[in-house]
């Protein structure tokens, strides 16, 4: 998902991709240290996307009150 796609989906399906990608993120962690991934990169993938979802959302909460 790159920042073009992020910044088309809606606050409300941004935070439920969130939750939903920190579910994927534990099950990928459990996963991990019961037997190594495929691919652990991943985990870190997974995190950085986490990330900028949350960097989204509150760029979107502050953007109103620096307007005004």
């Amino acid at each position: 998902m790159k920042k073009e796609d992020i910044k088309e989906l809606s606050t409300q399906d941004l935070k439920d991709k969130v939750v939903d990608l920190k579910s994927e993120l534990t099950g990928l962690r459990f996963n991990h240290k019961a037997s190594p991934l495929d691919n652990p990169q991943k985990i870190r993938k997974t995190r950085r996307l986490i990330a900028a979802i949350l960097t989204e959302i509150r760029q979107r909460e502050m953007a109103p009150k620096s307007q005004a």
